[in-house]
Order: C-alpha cells, then structure tokens, then sequence
C-alpha cells in the first residue's frame, strides 16, 4: 500500500508541475474576461473534461496512434509552439480580451477556446502527454495504472479548481490589471512558445544536418 502511495506521489508531483495550474490561470482569465460566472465555469469545465479525456486516451493508445500515423512528440511539440505563439501574439496585443460578447457568440466561443487552446496544448500539452505515455508503458500491473489514471483526475479537479477561483481574482485586478497580466502572460507564452518550438525542431534540424 506504502509503495503505491509513493508512486502515486510520483505522477501526482510530475503532471501537477507539467500541467501549472497557476500558470494556466491568468491565460483562463484573460480569455474569458468577457464571460459571465456561469459562461466562465462552462469553459472551465469543457477545458478539463477535454484536457483529462485527451491524457486518457493518449495514455493508453499514445504510442500506437504516433506508431500508426508516423507523428512524434517532437512534432506535436512543434505544433504547440506554434499555437503558443499566435495564442501569445494576440494575448500581447489585447485581442484576446473581449468586454463584450454578444449571447449569438458566446457558445462558439466557449467551444473554441475551451477545447483548444486551453485544454490542448495549454492544459495537456506536449509534456503532459508524453508523461502519461511513459508512466503508462511503466505501469504493468493494473492497480498501477488505476494509480495513474487517479493521479490524472486529481490534477485536472485541482487544476479546475483554480480556474474556477479565477473570477474572484479578477474582481480584484479589475479591467485595466487584467489586462496587464494578459499582455504579461502574452510574453511569457511567446517565449514558452519559442522552447516549445525549437526543442520540438531540433532531432529534424540533426536529422537533415547528418544527411549525406
């Protein structure tokens, strides 16, 4: 039972520090600025569901859909980097805070944002999917992989926690601090972006340079 805890550990504290609650939060924040509670709690929700559905099945199948559609992490970490740095562009220049949204495009625009990027790749991103893909290969027994499912599931609560505690933190920002801390977190995400980018294209730059 001890050893299991002490694995259980391990994953909670390795998806815990890939996946950053705090980190996420003042994206989340600033991207529905223009939301009301109910709408706020509604993409919240629909982020994690999409964050902790996605870790599942790359869990489990991960391997065999990179095996199978001859992706690597590598270019998932790419494609990240990239959305990263349009994500943090916009963030930068305040396009992402919208005051006002009109009730015909609020579902849309929960359905967009919630799904990506804020669950893929800001929640589950290229670390955190990689991480279930490792742990679970570990994983041989079943019990150990129940540990790793639960793991997952806590994060994700703690994670949604967060997020739904981020109103109350921006009634205290108010408009003109949220906006800082969204062009703030914009250059923060633009260089995420960047080592997203230029880690994921670096075994295809050494790859190309060994050519003959």
């Amino acid at each position: 039972m001890t050893d299991l805890f002490t694995l259980w550990l391990l994953y909670f504290t390795s998806f815990i520090t890939l996946m950053n609650p705090l980190g996420v939060m003042p994206v989340f924040m600033s991207m529905t600025s223009g939301l009301d509670r109910k709408q706020r709690r509604r993409t919240a929700l629909k982020a994690l569901m999409t964050a902790f559905f996605t870790l599942i099945v790359f869990a489990f199948g991960g391997q065999m859909l990179f095996d199978f559609f001859g992706i690597s992490v590598s270019g998932l970490k790419v494609v990240g980097g990239i959305l990263f740095f349009i994500m943090g562009y916009d963030m930068l220049n305040a396009r992402l805070s919208r005051m006002k949204i009109s009730e015909e495009e609020v579902k849309n625009y929960v359905e967009d944002i919630s799904i990506t990027p804020l669950g893929i790749p800001m929640i589950a991103g290229p670390g955190s999917i990689t991480n279930a893909i490792i742990l679970m290969d570990q994983s041989k027994q079943i019990n150990e992989k129940m540990v790793l499912i639960t793991a997952i599931l806590v994060v994700c609560l703690i994670v949604l926690t967060i997020l739904l505690s981020a109103s109350k933190i921006m009634k205290v920002l108010g408009e003109t601090g949220n906006k800082v801390m969204m062009k703030l977190m914009g250059l923060i995400v633009m260089v995420i972006a960047v080592e997203f980018f230029f880690t994921g294209i670096s075994p295809y730059v050494r790859t190309i340079l060994s050519l003959p």
